[in-house]
């Protein structure tokens, strides 16, 4: 498990693009047969990927944490973006289809993953962070997840988009998880922008085509930045940061928070008209 630090927005307009990749983009997070962890010091979340090929991987107990098991004092967030797998522990067996999610609660001790075939791997994006409370690990099919349809062909941003763990679905203690599935021919989203000064967000885009990439915007909203982006890698984006994104073709990503409080809609919008 690797580590980033938390940078303010004074310090994040002096970067350049090296500078700017090393601090916010995450990569090589699915790897076969590895368990990659990144610890990020915005609200102690932990951003992570498992991609079992020919081996079940075990979520490790990691030294940093400083606790007897990973979920001892944390709470796990796991969705599957590839072939058909399973997540494993002493309670029960989770069997998860592409986009489907999981919500595995503080105290359990022994979690696993594998996959129904190596020629079609499961990769599994998790999303860990801080919980006070042991609630119920719950699966969530992505049927259940209240997919609503948003945006329009004439603005380019014609998506559904997929809430698992919420104020309205899986109860956890801080976490937040969903995605989005941008329709084809639709390249924007998060737009118009804004920002939550309560929360910190990661993104993860996957089902970015061979040859494709994504454009992400970050940055305070008067001094934007941006990175391009491949599939299967991961942005962290501070409280203070927008995060909008335009591909070059259509795409997915997992949007994850954790912070203040749970209100999906609690945001500060940033009018077009303000960004520079």
């Amino acid at each position: 498990m690797t580590s980033r630090y938390a940078i303010g927005p004074n310090e994040a307009k002096q970067f350049d693009t090296t500078a700017l990749r090393e601090n916010f983009l995450l990569q090589n997070l699915m790897q076969p047969d590895e368990c990659n962890l990144v610890y990020t010091h915005y609200d102690r979340m932990i951003v992570g990927g498992v991609m079992p090929a020919n081996e079940t991987i075990v979520l490790p107990k990691e030294a940093a944490l400083r606790a007897e098991y990973f979920l001892e004092r944390r709470e796990l967030g796991i969705i599957n973006v590839g072939g058909d797998g399973k997540v494993t522990t002493e309670n029960g067996e989770y069997e998860l289809t592409k986009l489907d999610c999981v919500y595995i609660g503080k105290g359990t001790k022994q979690v696993s993953f594998s996959s129904d075939s190596a020629g079609t791997p499961a990769v599994f994006y998790l999303l860990s962070c801080p919980a006070h409370h042991t609630y119920e690990s719950r699966k969530m099919p992505k049927e259940e997840a209240t997919p609503s349809n948003l945006g329009s062909v004439d603005t380019a941003n014609e998506r559904t988009i997929y809430k698992y763990i919420h104020n309205d679905g899986i109860t956890s203690c801080q976490l937040v998880m969903g995605l989005t599935v941008l329709k084809n021919g639709s390249v924007w989203n998060t737009i118009p922008s804004h920002v939550h000064d309560r929360r910190m967000e990661a993104y993860f885009y996957f089902d970015v085509k061979e040859g494709q990439r994504v454009i992400h915007l970050m940055g305070h909203p008067q001094e934007t930045r941006h990175m391009v982006v491949n599939n299967y890698e991961a942005i962290v984006s501070p409280p203070w940061s927008i995060h909008s994104g335009c591909g070059t073709a259509s795409y997915s990503f997992i949007w994850g928070m954790a912070g203040e409080n749970k209100d999906y809609t609690d945001m500060d919008p940033v009018t077009l008209d303000d960004l520079k």
